[in-house]
């Protein structure tokens, strides 16, 4: 597990850091697509990043599995199939929530997914497995960062939605932290380069921003917000505050010898690991009114879709 104190364990236990965890969100029938009735805007990007998620997932994992054989290092090879455990976790919880998006009415997701799948087998046929392995690295290094934004602004942008929702969104960015380590130090294992790190990084981040904006776009025109003055400037006002947060974040991957071992582990998500390790019965759920708390809080009773 995580050390408590946020430092990193010894590397022959790194393994350790990641616990595949069988989670079980539920959403009510009554949620729209709007699960923040705050911020409409900041729940339409987070749905179309979700979108993405049942593409990117098995693209992480074949392309970690195709590098597997190359891997001399067999604790780096247990981190492996740790980590492909997770993100199969992911793709499940990812689909499902996308199918209780469509079942909301929203007629641009099947053809959303379909340009993300399509733009997923191009850059898995058309690439290296170091080019595939960079890209792999970039979007990780890229989610450590998000997940890290996402934690410290999270009364703002979570603050008392849906708790299904804002539950799966930091869990899964929980267990990016949890397992920041493994596509560094696969791709270094078997293709370390940095440039082509750097290459993979911009590839996996200007690809996903722009699958996301795509995304979020068609999402908004449906519901009659892309056009309603409003809603665009507290989108443009949202997008600032997220990209002033995470810009710095971002930038430290260009450095020569950066690595996500020097990104400490939040204390927040510490907490959480611990707690959602330990306590099955909350199965992941928080209590989304007191996300301003310094740790996660379990939701009081669970709810059935």
């Amino acid at each position: 597990m995580l050390a408590r104190d946020g430092t990193e364990e010894a590397a022959g236990n790194a393994a350790n850091r990641m616990t595949v965890r069988q989670m079980g969100f539920a959403y009510p029938q009554t949620m729209s697509g709007h699960w923040n009735a705050k911020r409409p805007e900041f729940s339409q990007i987070v749905n179309a990043a979700s979108l993405a998620m049942p593409y990117l997932e098995p693209y992480l994992i074949r392309t970690m599995r195709a590098a597997r054989a190359q891997i001399r290092d067999e604790a780096l090879r247990r981190e492996l199939d740790s980590y492909v455990s997770q993100e199969a976790s992911h793709y499940r919880q990812h689909r499902k929530f996308n199918e209780e998006l469509k079942a909301r009415g929203y007629r641009s997701i099947e053809k959303l997914e379909a340009k993300i799948d399509a733009s997923y087998k191009r850059i898995e046929a058309g690439g290296s497995l170091a080019s595939n392995l960079a890209y792999a690295e970039g979007f990780e290094s890229m989610a450590l960062a998000i997940g890290e934004m996402l934690i410290e602004d999270r009364d703002f942008l979570f603050g008392e939605s849906e708790s299904g929702v804002a539950s799966l969104v930091l869990w899964h960015f929980v267990e990016e932290i949890e397992h920041k380590n493994v596509a560094y130090d696969v791709f270094e294992h078997v293709a370390g380069n940095y440039f082509r790190r750097v290459g993979g990084f911009l590839h996996a981040a200007t690809h996903i921003f722009l699958l996301t904006r795509a995304g979020y776009r068609e999402l908004l025109k449906e519901d009659g917000l892309w056009r309603n003055l409003r809603s665009r400037l507290a989108l443009a006002r949202l997008l600032i505050r997220i990209f002033w947060k995470l810009t710095p974040k971002l930038a430290r991957i260009l450095v020569p010898g950066y690595n996500p071992r020097q990104v400490a582990d939040p204390a927040w998500a510490l907490a959480w690991a611990r707690l959602f390790t330990k306590d099955g019965e909350a199965a992941g759920r928080l209590d989304t009114t007191r996300l301003d708390q310094r740790e996660p809080v379990p939701h009081a009773a669970r709810t059935t879709a």
